[in-house]
């Protein structure tokens, strides 16, 4: 089957690294395992996020433009043309303004991942990109809800003939987790001149505006409140036009590696002893996953689908969001109990491979997909 593949807010090729860029190429890649042939059909990006109308009044016309250029290319015979529509991450400030338009004209399945409703976005700044949300909701034939917090909002508007269904976060699974954690610390020990017996607190975020950098000010808050007699050392992996302002909320003690690539990122997963994010308004967080996947237990904000992720008192702790204090007592209690960590640590593996494979979680998306297309005809 072809399939058209689009990402309002972030393409999977996107130059600039972020978990939502991470989770499109994942299910990009999870669409292309069950043997379909897979194409980025657009890569305009709708986002908005300063509530300005006449910016989205222009969006909107951009999309109807963008629209109807790909509707005539894949209605000229000969050219590649999708036999189903499937967009990864839309909300009121990045909504779908091509996806519908143009799978309705094609008569083709439209499925949307990741979407969320805010209700209390229908008036104010963002009411026009709410009502292209809930016009989206609407139209799909399948929903793929990766957000557990976003189910009881859609469960109001979503039309009866719209199938959903809840998807884990998912990523590809690092078979060779305890032998890197060995060569990793060995390196990361030269590297930074790291002792052994400290603990080693790991941190990965974007140097943003926003709840990034609202999550890196709880951070520093947090570390001048944590209570224990255990040395420990923090690395900070991530880079971002905040940067200069993130370094400033920390004392010089602090590792600043800067971007890294993927290789050199899962060194760190796996030779850290304990990964920290306050998680401001996360919608669940790639990083977590990533070092949950390492057998790294955590303490994170409890917000957005963060729980969908980490398992309170079993892979880690879950914080007040926003509350430093709270963060740094869960903390220091992980950075005390070396056996806590422990068992804290094979639960993630556990969980993360149970739950979170690549293989298990595209096979269920392959047999939605199959189950959509059959009810739409027969695709």
């Amino acid at each position: 089957m072809n399939i058209g593949f689009y990402a309002p807010l972030k393409s999977p090729d996107s130059a600039i690294p972020s978990g939502d860029r991470e989770m499109a190429k994942l299910l990009y890649r999870s669409l292309q395992n069950q043997g379909h042939e897979v194409k980025l059909v657009s890569r305009f990006k709708s986002r908005e996020p300063e509530g300005l109308e006449e910016r989205q009044k222009q969006l909107q016309l951009q999309g109807e433009q963008v629209s109807k250029e790909l509707i005539q290319e894949f209605s000229t015979i000969g050219n590649w043309r999708p036999d189903l529509w499937f967009t990864y991450h839309m909300f009121y400030k990045a909504p779908d303004l091509i996806g519908p338009k143009v799978s309705a004209a094609l008569k083709i399945p439209y499925v949307v991942a990741e979407a969320s409703h805010s209700p209390k976005r229908a008036r104010g700044r963002w009411s026009l990109f709410h009502e292209e949300v809930e016009k989206t909701i609407a139209h799909a034939d399948l929903i793929i809800g990766m957000n557990t917090n976003d189910h009881a909002a859609i469960k109001q508007i979503i039309n009866d003939n719209t199938r959903y269904e809840e998807l884990r976060p998912f990523l590809k699974i690092n078979k060779h987790r305890e032998r890197n954690k060995i060569t990793g610390r060995r390196y990361l020990e030269k590297k930074h001149k790291l002792p052994l017996d400290s603990i080693w607190l790991l941190t990965v975020g974007m140097m943003r505006d926003g709840d990034k950098f609202a999550s890196y000010k709880v951070l520093s808050e947090a570390l001048t409140k944590i209570n224990t007699n255990k040395s420990w050392n923090l690395i900070i992996i991530g880079d971002g036009p905040l940067r200069t302002e993130v370094e400033k909320l920390f004392s010089k003690k602090i590792i600043f590696t800067g971007q890294l690539t993927p290789r050199q990122l899962q060194k760190y997963y796996s030779s850290a002893d304990l990964f920290l994010w306050p998680a401001i308004n996360e919608a669940y967080g790639m990083a977590l996953l990533e070092a949950q996947s390492s057998g790294m237990p955590a303490v994170a904000g409890n917000s957005g689908g963060v729980g969908d992720i980490l398992r309170d008192n079993e892979t880690g702790f879950l914080s007040k969001q926003g509350d430093a204090t709270d963060f740094a007592d869960k903390a220091s209690s992980l950075i005390d109990n070396w056996e806590l960590r422990r068992n804290m640590s094979r639960h993630a593996l556990m969980i993360t491979n149970r739950d979170h494979s690549f293989d298990l979680n595209s096979n269920k998306i392959g047999t939605w997909i199959s189950d959509i297309c059959s009810q739409f005809g027969g695709l």
